[in-house]
């Protein structure tokens, strides 16, 4: 069963994703919140294995609250909220978000991505992809050049923002997962970061995927 926190503060809306998530078989609502800070303490209490957090919330906000949980390492945070504009989007993954969806995602695409979130994978709605990708304007007169990633790193990180797995991976490219593990820790030492999500963002910052 995947564990899941819902962490929102419009009651009505948190029952319905808490409802809709009830609904397949595989999860499991472990606590509700109704603000950021409350978000972060049941997420110490309960150990989901997902919280899906949204943004605005009174008191601590959801990126303050995404950080706290993702420092702790208590679960992984799947953004999930109405605000599409890339300064949050950008905010919420540096604080440590594994994924960023919107409210206005089929009930299907939520539920493949808590599933995704939950497996250790990348999740960006396809809107919040392209964004991303718009914002990066080249690095600009006088900016180092960007790292350079080697024919096979680029497939193997193009398909990580694909939402692949290691294992899915390995299968598509016909080679040992323990390769594709080593290929993706070459890729966060080029790019300077330490997840895939970071590393997906950082590709499509500098025009690499």
């Amino acid at each position: 069963m995947i564990r899941v926190l819902v962490a929102d503060d419009h009651p009505i809306v948190r029952a319905g994703i808490a409802g809709l998530l009830e609904g397949e078989a595989d999860f499991a609502v472990v606590a509700e919140a109704e603000s950021g800070e409350q978000a972060v303490e049941l997420a110490a209490a309960q150990d989901p294995d997902v919280v899906l957090m949204d943004l605005r919330m009174p008191g601590m906000g959801g990126v303050e609250a995404t950080r706290a949980i993702a420092a702790a390492g208590h679960a992984r945070v799947l953004v999930f909220t109405t605000y599409e504009d890339d300064d949050r989007i950008l905010a919420a993954i540096a604080a440590g978000a594994s994924g960023y969806l919107l409210k206005a995602a089929p009930a299907d695409e939520l539920a493949a991505g808590v599933r995704a979130v939950a497996a250790g994978q990348t999740v960006l709605a396809p809107s919040i992809a392209a964004q991303l990708v718009a914002r990066a304007g080249g690095t600009g007169a006088g900016a180092p050049d960007p790292p350079r990633l080697t024919a096979r790193e680029g497939e193997i990180l193009a398909l990580v923002a694909a939402g692949l797995s290691n294992p899915e991976i390995a299968a598509r490219l016909v080679i040992g997962e323990s390769t594709v593990k080593t290929h993706l820790l070459h890729v966060f030492e080029k790019l300077g970061v330490s997840d895939r999500t970071r590393a997906v963002t950082r590709a499509m910052q500098l025009r690499l995927i």
